[in-house]
């Protein structure tokens, strides 16, 4: 069995969520920080050109989104479960509404111009002009467009409400009873918010929601050790991919298994990955690729959010 290592770095909201997974989930795992923007040699070695944040790796795998990140932690350690089975498809599907929508919403807050500036203050200038020319590349090209703060900070209360009469009146302490992967999709936007005392307000005004984040919270992020990047690359080179899955796959429209493709994101970060396409089942896509540093890779992507072609 090989380890658990995930790629991040502390302030992204997304890491957050994965490192709450692997609290939730009570795993040990290896912790390897990478650069917050461009360029990352030693993650594209691995990914092959996908830089969003975080990635995980298990050996010779390799998984991008913390939506498959997360039902790779599943297949990992059944219980606790993030998928309850009786409402599986109400929670992913939560999920994957809350990590397109709400995060946007919190992203707009979070840099809008006060709360920006406390969260650059420490950062020169030119950090600073480097930090939102990166931003600018990643969400050039997608589908996802920057929220107006002056419309993040109007809808904002009424999300809020909404969430502070069900979290009041609702049974159980979690979303929808039992904790699930809905709630750690909501958590990782609203810890975001709560990193400045500007949009802190934002979430402590409503004591059923901070209450229910301080729960969430409250998994902490299971046991982590350090590890260089180096040393991941030489573990995915020395590494064998694990077998294909045993569940039957597909043949998406336009391509077949066996054949060169390039798999990207659909809203932002699309930059493509390519590779050989040896799976595509009805949550994820596997890619063979090869690198001089990681050696031979699979490649693992939702079928959700991103976009599959021919090369």
């Amino acid at each position: 069995m090989h380890e658990l290592i995930l790629h991040h770095y502390p302030t992204s909201p997304f890491a957050e969520k994965a490192r709450l997974l692997l609290g939730f989930k009570q795993l040990s795992w290896r912790s390897v920080t990478i650069p917050a923007m461009m360029p990352k040699p030693d993650l594209v070695a691995l990914t092959g050109g996908y830089r969003k944040t975080p990635v995980l790796q298990v050996g010779a795998d390799v998984y991008c989104d913390t939506a498959l990140i997360a039902r790779r932690l599943e297949a990992e350690k059944a219980t606790p479960s993030l998928f309850p089975r009786d409402r599986a498809f109400a929670v992913a599907s939560f999920a994957q509404w809350v990590d397109s929508t709400i995060f946007q919403y919190a992203v707009s807050l979070v840099f809008q111009p006060e709360s920006a500036a406390l969260r650059f203050a420490r950062l020169p200038p030119a950090a600073v002009e480097a930090f939102i020319a990166d931003r600018a590349a990643l969400f050039s090209g997608g589908s996802a467009t920057r929220l107006p703060a002056e419309v993040a900070r109007r809808d904002w209360p009424t999300l809020m409400t909404r969430l502070e009469r069900q979290l009041a009146q609702g049974a159980g302490d979690f979303l929808f009873g039992e904790p699930s992967i809905a709630d750690f999709s909501l958590a990782h936007c609203l810890w975001f918010l709560k990193g400045t005392p500007v949009t802190a307000p934002l979430v402590d005004d409503y004591p059923a929601v901070a209450a229910w984040l301080g729960r969430v919270l409250g998994f902490g992020h299971g046991a982590p050790s350090e590890l260089g990047a180096a040393e991941a690359l030489e573990i995915a080179h020395a590494a064998q991919p694990a077998a294909l899955p045993d569940e039957p796959g597909r043949e998406p429209e336009g391509v077949r298994i066996g054949q060169r493709v390039a798999i990207a994101a659909t809203d932002y970060g699309v930059d493509p990955v390519e590779g050989e396409l040896l799976y595509a089942g009805h949550e994820d896509l596997i890619l063979r690729r090869e690198d001089p540093r990681a050696g031979v890779v699979h490649v693992h992507f939702p079928v959700l959010g991103f976009r599959l072609e021919a090369r």
